[in-house]
């Protein structure tokens, strides 16, 4: 029996041993299995993706993990006294495992644990029994090893199901219980690659010292420090609003705080409600730095006795949340085509930086514009307070850059704006009103059909329906006909029955296809009312239309300027139209004439826009939906210099805006201010002004020594408008940006149009 007795006590004692030395040998000297380091080496984690302005200024920081990186000679000297008082205070003189502190765990292993794992199979669940060894010790490179390459088995030491195959740690775990083998063999690993990579990088950086510094550098920015925040200087900014880099010594209370939290965040994080457990975790370390020469006592004292201060954080709106939005879109669309490298995932780790086109001041120019309006609007209608919307767009007329975009107001229904939320500038689909007529004259002006001063009917019209019967008479915002009016005056006053009569007599075939090739993307419907804008679109894309139209450069509307990766190469950048377009030139002054004739005829629906108190010269138009559900004015500065701004007010559930709420009334004013204040600080240059020959037009135009042009001819004879009974046209158009679209049925000449009155004596006009 004593013999039996002897061998089992001998079992026990040798068996530690040999677990000892097969430890040793495989911490030193197995080198199987091992990461790759160059990932490490160069060191890219996740960090902060930014979406900057034109001028370098944050409209937004975006991140899994907000972390701000810094280099070991940025982290102050305090600061890393106090992570070495707290974690490990040999981190410089060890390669990795800190063996003094073996003695100190194996004091506090659990005698009466590791016996009751011996003793007890009576079918005790082994995962609920008290753990043998004592959790800590780690030192500064183990917990950046277990953080940075062993997250998996990290997050599952806690497991029930062991985490590591093979008979030893089977058998291990009926000894100590599968979480204490899960967390021994953990352990094990983190110091075989702490030795490993110790060695590693002291071969790569030539010293033991830098070998260090530059692990300590990892290990403070790696680290979790609580609510979102990795590493030290993005946790100093959060909880005191202070750069890291420049603490003192008087800031050590603040280095200690930091310091104690990697332990466990959830408890050492401070917050308003949890100042406790973090208070006295912070005084603990500020005795550690007093005990290792790190600080005097009479400053710990001092420090122990000040309150934790925190930074406020209120929930501020994001100014450009519409812009962002338009940017993670687009990224969406040109990353694919780029690389791996580049894409949303990339941003938000911080490894791309986003340069947009956007410029933070135009944007709050215009935010400031439409909260402006919106609230007088709602001194009209106190019962729509809170529930009116709007958007705006500013776009850069030579290469369709977006300078601002504004989805909605900043703070709607109580809740601040962010990027998520829906962006009616770009999202939103809406009828247009009358800012589609221009696109009607174009289409005419290219055809050679009419100019600004043919004598155009402005005379009660009907609209045939599919089944060619009469469904509506077109009447103007006055309920008045002025009959025979030049098209500038027509264009001017937006009179509804005049631009149905154009889009009558050269197909609204021909009126999509200009549409289409100015830059509006939305299918619209191919009915004659489309030129009343009866077809939806979105804001964005109108405003691209009427930039072309100011312009004549062809481009698509963007707001990305380049993607910088954070290594520093430039991964992409938006490539600017090399040439004008194809442009039929003479089209293309006769509506910008137009346009500039909507603001400087007295009877023009924009008038307003021409006083002394608004110096700028500009083109637009009004719109002004059915039933006033929206109101909207798009205009422009002119040339490849300008600028274009387009307004939309409305509400979500497309309810009236009330009686009289017209483009010119509540959208206008929007307009006027953006432009007003973008001008007189100087943001888009000098403003430019329009040709001589064009104002001298209007002039004599004023002045009457413009004669009327009597006859017109015009391409399709179309006679009183009317559709097929597929609601299209058989017509053909070439595809050029404004050119002149010939849509004229096969066998068909051009015809003059004549007035004639129907069957019910109404007068219409048609080629009989």
């Amino acid at each position: 029996m004593a013999r039996i007795v002897f061998r089992i006590a001998a079992g026990i004692i040798l068996a530690p041993v040999a677990f000892a030395v097969f430890t040793a040998f495989y911490v030193n000297f197995n080198r199987t299995n091992l990461p790759d380091l160059n990932g490490f080496i160069r060191f890219e984690p996740p960090t902060m993706g930014h979406v900057y302005d034109a001028n370098g200024h944050v409209l937004i920081e975006l991140g899994r993990e907000r972390r701000d990186i810094m280099r070991y000679e940025q982290i102050p000297g305090v600061v890393r006294e106090a992570v070495l008082s707290a974690e490990d205070q040999n981190f410089f003189s060890h390669s990795g495992v800190d063996y003094s502190v073996f003695l100190r765990l194996l004091a506090k292993t659990n005698i009466r644990a590791l016996v009751a794992h011996f003793t007890t199979f009576d079918g005790e669940d082994a995962s609920k029994r008290p753990l043998v060894f004592p959790q800590g010790g780690s030192t500064v490179t183990q917990q950046l090893v277990r953080g940075y390459f062993l997250q998996k088995l990290s997050g599952t030491k806690n497991s029930k199901s062991l985490q590591h195959d093979g008979i030893f740690p089977r058998v291990l775990a009926i000894v100590i219980g599968v979480p204490g083998t899960n967390k021994l063999l953990l352990k094990i690993e983190t110091i075989r690659l702490s030795v490993w990579i110790e060695s590693e990088m002291q071969k790569q950086y030539g010293s033991k010292r830098r070998a260090k510094e530059e692990l300590f550098a990892r290990y403070a920015n790696f680290v979790y420090l609580g609510n979102g925040r990795y590493g030290f200087a993005a946790a100093s900014d959060f909880y005191f609003h202070k750069p890291i880099e420049t603490f003192t010594v008087d800031d050590a209370d603040k280095a200690a705080l930091l310091a104690g939290i990697p332990k466990s965040p959830g408890e050492y994080a401070p917050t308003v409600e949890n100042l406790q457990k973090p208070t006295r975790r912070r005084n603990q370390i500020l005795n550690l730095m007093v005990a290792n020469h790190f600080l005097p006592a009479e400053v710990a004292q001092h420090l122990k006795l000040e309150p934790i201060r925190l930074a406020a954080h209120p929930i501020e709106p994001v100014e450009a949340a519409a812009a962002v939005e338009t940017t993670l879109e687009e990224l969406k669309r040109v990353g694919p085509n780029l690389d791996s490298e580049t894409g949303i995932d990339q941003l938000l780790e911080g490894h791309i930086q986003i340069y947009s086109t956007v410029d933070h001041r135009i944007q709050h120019i215009a935010n400031v514009a439409l909260e402006n309006a919106l609230r007088v609007y709602e001194k009209r209608h106190p019962q729509s307070v809170g529930l009116i919307q709007g958007s705006v767009v500013v776009l850069r007329n030579n290469d369709s850059a977006i300078l601002a975009e504004t989805g909605g107001r900043e703070v709607y229904k109580g809740r601040n704006n962010t990027y998520s939320d829906y962006n009616r500038a770009a999202q939103s689909k809406r009828q247009p009103g009358s800012a589609m007529k221009p696109f009607v004259y174009l289409a005419a002006f290219s055809q050679g059909a009419l100019d600004l001063d043919t004598s155009v009917p402005d005379q009660p019209i009907s609209v045939a329906g599919a089944n060619g019967r009469t469904i509506k008479w077109i009447s103007n915002f006055d309920n008045q006909f002025e009959g025979m009016i030049p098209a500038r005056q027509a264009l001017a006053e937006s009179r509804n029955a005049v631009a149905i009569w154009v889009a009558g007599q050269i197909g609204i075939d021909s009126v999509l296809k200009t549409a289409q090739a100015i830059g509006i993307r939305t299918k619209l419907q191919p009915y004659i009312t489309t030129a009343l804008g009866a077809s939806e679109v979105t804001l964005v894309e109108l405003a691209n239309a009427y930039r072309l139209m100011a312009g004549g450069m062809p481009g698509e509307p963007h707001v990305i300027d380049r993607i910088q990766h954070t290594r520093g190469e430039v991964v992409y950048s938006y490539q600017q139209p090399c040439c004008l377009a194809n442009s039929n030139d003479f089209a293309l002054s006769l509506i910008q004439e137009g346009l500039r004739g909507v603001v400087r005829i007295p009877s023009g629906t924009a008038h307003a826009l021409d006083s002394h108190a608004f110096p700028i010269p500009v083109m637009g138009k009004t719109g002004t939906t059915n039933d006033y559900r929206d109101a909207l004015f798009v205009g422009s500065t002119f040339g490849l210099n300008g600028i274009t701004v387009a307004v939309r007010i409305g509400f979500d559930d497309n309810r009236s805006l009330g009686a009289k709420e017209t483009g010119a009334f509540a959208a206008l004013p929007v307009f006027r201010e953006i432009m007003l204040k973008i001008y007189q600080d100087r943001l888009a240059g000098p403003a430019p002004r329009f040709p001589i020959g064009m104002e001298e037009n209007i002039d004599a135009y004023l002045r009457g020594d413009l004669p009327p042009k009597d006859a017109t001819a015009f391409v399709s004879p179309l006679g009183t408008p009317s559709l097929a009974d597929d609601g299209s046209q058989d017509c053909s158009a070439r595809p050029a940006i404004l050119s002149i679209h010939v849509c004229e049925p096969s066998g068909h000449q051009r015809y003059t149009i004549y007035p004639k009155k129907n069957e019910s004596g109404r007068l219409i006009f048609t080629n009989e």
